[in-house]
């Protein structure tokens, strides 16, 4: 299974389909343009250094955490727009790098506050640092290691208590490197993209919805057949009949019945045509379907009427994306969500 799956490029128009060119005429088109492909590769990156220089996109993240009917808040969340404080050196091809991230603990908070503590901390010593070739590969390996590094030392910590720790989490987190997403998640906090394409017709840009991150839930054939195998059972759609997600950080108890701490990794390039990333845990999803959600940030956005309160410091735009985000989890609350809610909306501008 490829775990590193690129979303659509900024240009494509999202239909939905899958191509339908075969392995055998793929590998014959690679051959057939091996040589100018070559040369073409040395042009972008070109062109691709020259756009870095002209300026990367601006980033800025806004949260709203609201607890709900819950007697404890056990969501936790991490903004770090720029990370080069906590760094002390990148690849020499890397002038950016950004981590925003959104865990929701269950059993617990320790779990999921273990993980906004210490995951971006360990994912900076795993970081790719000099010359090196072919970083994509290495941030996968970066992150699958950080988050196995992540489990493995909090499950150490939570075994060692008296009584053990039985807490777990959930976890989406969005690295940032120059203008490119990574995108890993584990559980059912999700990751979406609003993005503007063409209409297939030709007519006026339309805003879509693109997931960045993948549910992960006992109930998927996938994951059910693994926890089987395993030796562990799925009833009333949990794990054992207690536990809602087949991928965690912690849940001790339930490692051997086949929940796992491995990611799915997914990877986005910014455009002009991208608008803002919203990543929430599942109390927002509950009330919310992830395009609802784009829907209601965007009229709020685009309707200059809606009156705002500025904050120190802040602009028109940054004010009404600020707003967004606190009127989206009110209103997850309001619709009935008795679950904790946290939401980070990042704004994308060129």
């Amino acid at each position: 299974m490829d775990l590193f799956g690129d979303l659509p490029e900024p240009t494509q128009v999202v239909t939905g389909k899958e191509p339908t060119q075969s392995p055998e005429e793929s590998r014959g088109e690679k051959r057939k343009h091996d040589e100018g492909l070559e040369k073409e590769v040395t042009v972008e990156k070109n062109e691709e250094e020259k756009k870095v220089c002209k300026g990367q996109a601006r980033l800025k993240a806004y949260v709203a955490a609201r607890r709900g009917e819950r007697e404890e808040m056990q969501d936790a969340h991490v903004l770090l727009p720029d990370m080069s404080s906590i760094v002390s050196s990148l690849p020499s091809q890397v002038s950016r790098l950004a981590y925003f991230a959104v865990f929701d603990g269950h059993g617990g908070a320790r779990a999921s506050r273990f993980a906004a503590d210490h995951l971006h901390h360990t994912l900076v010593t795993k970081f790719p640092k000099g010359d090196v070739e072919n970083l994509d590969k290495l941030i996968k390996k970066c992150l699958l290691d950080t988050f196995r590094q992540t489990d493995e030392d909090f499950l150490k910590k939570a075994s060692s208590q008296k009584p053990a720790w039985k807490d777990g989490s959930t976890a989406t987190c969005v690295l940032v490197v120059d203008d490119v997403l990574y995108v890993a998640n584990l559980g059912d906090s999700r990751a979406v993209l609003c993005r503007s394409e063409h209409r297939e017709d030709g007519g006026e840009k339309k805003c879509v919805t693109l997931a960045l991150s993948k549910e992960h839930n006992p109930t998927i054939y996938e994951e059910r057949m693994r926890i089987q195998r395993s030796g562990g059972t799925v009833r009333d759609g949990r794990v054992l009949g207690v536990l809602e997600v087949s991928r965690s950080i912690g849940d001790g108890q339930y490692k051997r019945c086949g929940v796992i701490s491995t990611p799915d990794l997914r990877r986005c390039q910014l455009s002009a045509s991208d608008r803002f990333v919203i990543l929430a845990c599942d109390g927002l999803f509950k009330v919310f379907s992830p395009e609802e959600a784009v829907k209601y940030v965007l009229n709020i956005l685009e309707d200059t009427s809606v009156a705002v309160e500025k904050k120190e410091g802040q602009t028109e735009r940054e004010a009404h994306h600020d707003a967004a985000c606190q009127r989206l989890a009110s209103e997850a609350v309001r619709r009935g969500c008795a679950d904790n809610v946290t939401v980070i909306l990042v704004s994308i501008e060129f």
